[in-house]
């Protein structure tokens, strides 16, 4: 190899993968922050931000998290997006302000019969000589990062699924006190959690007709939910309906309507809680819904001052 120069070319890495999907929505896995933080990234690496402007001069920012717990931030903009056959982009790598390396990135979307044949091409230019072999890894990285996007692909040329469920359950408080846990911030953060572990990273609540309600927080085992709902009809100590969003690690996961209803009985409160929901981008619910609903109605028992039910949240839990 020649002597080493700041900023000098190496040979091009090519790279290609066969999907079992249209080119549209292989094209689309590239095509929001949501989705590259699922992918772009080689194995026990992970995006844990990024920035995408999906068109020509938009920005394309991305932030690798390494094994060691450092974090090199890739840099750049779209110089051409022509949907859905190919894409290109340019941009940096630095670390802790120091140039690491540019890089141009090319890539083509080719129809192989109902399939498509994705190729990469990057073409570097180097400016530390420590990364030489980092960018000599780069194949067996992007091997790595396209068995990701293979799973995400699936993913998303998953048709959307629909499902509902009906829970019930009888409390010793009032409608009163019951109601005031689901609309006042203070009792029900007493309760609307992910179990342990669990940490609120925002958290809102605006409890009248129009109002939202956010609820983002990060699961003991890195996974990060967001609640974002709003409300249609609250009427005090009887009923609240609502319309929420899940999304799982910056991904929509689902789309929700809730009814929850107060009925006085035998001195307390049964409620009623209906859920419909549409469930998207391939995340298959299986009942975690219902169960992680079911766990919450524990806890909530529990911020009344009833006895806990014995229960464990289904994995990956979310409010809602």
């Amino acid at each position: 190899m020649a002597a080493f120069n700041p900023g000098m070319k190496l040979e091009p890495m090519m790279i290609s993968r066969l999907f079992v999907a249209p080119r549209e929505t292989v094209f689309r896995a590239w095509s929001s922050a949501a989705n590259i933080r699922q992918w772009f990234s080689p194995l026990d690496c992970s995006v844990p931000e990024a920035e995408v402007d999906f068109r020509a001069g938009g920005v394309f920012a991305v932030c690798m998290l390494l094994p060691d717990g450092s974090k090199n931030w890739s840099r750049g903009q779209f110089i051409e997006v022509t949907p859905p056959a190919r894409l290109s982009f340019g941009g940096q790598v630095d670390a802790n302000g120091k140039l690491l390396f540019k890089v141009l990135t090319t890539v083509t979307f080719a129809a192989e019969g109902t399939a498509t044949r994705l190729t990469v091409r990057q073409d570097y230019e180097l400016f530390d000589e420590a990364m030489l072999g980092a960018v000599g890894g780069a194949t067996e990285g992007w091997r790595t990062a396209l068995d990701k996007l293979e799973n995400l692909v699936a993913r998303l040329a998953t048709p959307a699924v629909h499902d509902s469920f009906t829970l019930e359950r009888v409390f010793a408080a009032s409608p009163a006190r019951v109601y005031k846990a689901f609309t006042d911030i203070e009792a029900k953060n007493k309760w609307f959690a992910g179990g342990e572990g669990y940490q609120y990273r925002e958290r809102s609540v605006d409890a009248r007709p129009g109002g939202r309600e956010v609820s983002e927080g990060l699961f003991a085992n890195g996974t990060v939910s967001r609640f974002d709902a709003i409300y249609f009809e609250l009427v005090p100590d009887t009923r609240l309906v609502y319309a929420y969003e899940m999304h799982l690690n910056g991904a929509r996961i689902s789309v929700s309507l809730a009814t929850v209803q107060l009925f006085p009985e035998a001195g307390g409160t049964r409620l009623k809680i209906t859920e419909q929901g549409v469930f998207v981008n391939g995340y298959e619910d299986k009942g975690s819904r219902e169960q992680g609903t079911e766990f919450l109605l524990g806890q909530l028992g529990t911020s009344l001052g009833e006895p806990p039910a014995v229960r464990s949240p289904a994995p990956h839990s979310e409010p809602g």
